[in-house]
């Protein structure tokens, strides 16, 4: 990892930290999901916050009224809204996607829930979704929440990562691999 990403990763972990441990003692984890939900969807979503979050030039000052404008309108707890707050007061609003990725990591784990990512070639449907995460959960042990993703280069199959561990029954791998075994022959 970089140093400015471990940086960053590690200022998240704190924040995150922070507000996780607030909400988790006022009860209002559920609210917590539901907020990371929403703010992710509007970062995705919105070129202008992702703007307001990185931008060097805006003033604490601005950075600050301008968040809590957008935690108003979101409607966010507010254990997020003070969380966003210091966050700007600390010119640390740059972090804010490691900080959702950061707590939903820990809402999962306080629900007994793990996270597959999940490439195919085409879009899954809910029973194939459904039937990959029974079976994945009966490995792991866990609850698993599935995160699909469409690469058409896959040409088929699927690759699911799993924390550290990674399953790769695409047909693109299968090629390589026969690809690399026939230039060992030759």
């Amino acid at each position: 990892m970089s140093e400015p990403a471990s940086i960053s990763s590690g200022i998240a972990s704190r924040y995150a930290t922070a507000i996780f441990e607030i909400s988790k003692e006022s009860n209002s984890l559920e609210t917590l999901e539901a907020n990371v939900t929403d703010l992710a969807a509007a970062l995705g979503a919105s070129t202008d916050l992702n703007a307001l979050i990185g931008s060097p030039v805006l003033s604490r000052d601005d950075q600050a009224k301008a968040i809590a404008a957008v935690a108003d309108k979101m409607s966010l707890a507010d254990v997020m809204k003070n969380g966003l707050a210091v966050m700007a007061e600390k010119r640390r609003l740059f972090v804010l996607p490691a900080l959702l990725n950061e707590l939903s990591a820990l809402i999962a784990e306080e629900k007994g829930e793990v996270t597959a990512e999940v490439a195919s070639a085409k879009a899954l449907t809910k029973a194939q979704s459904e039937k990959l995460a029974k079976s994945l959960a009966a490995r792991v042990g866990k609850d698993v929440k599935i995160n699909a993703t469409v690469d058409e280069d896959l040409i088929g199959g699927l690759v699911v990562k799993v924390g550290s561990k990674m399953i790769d029954t695409s047909i693109r791998s299968k090629l390589n691999s026969l690809q690399n075994a026939m230039k060992e022959v030759g």
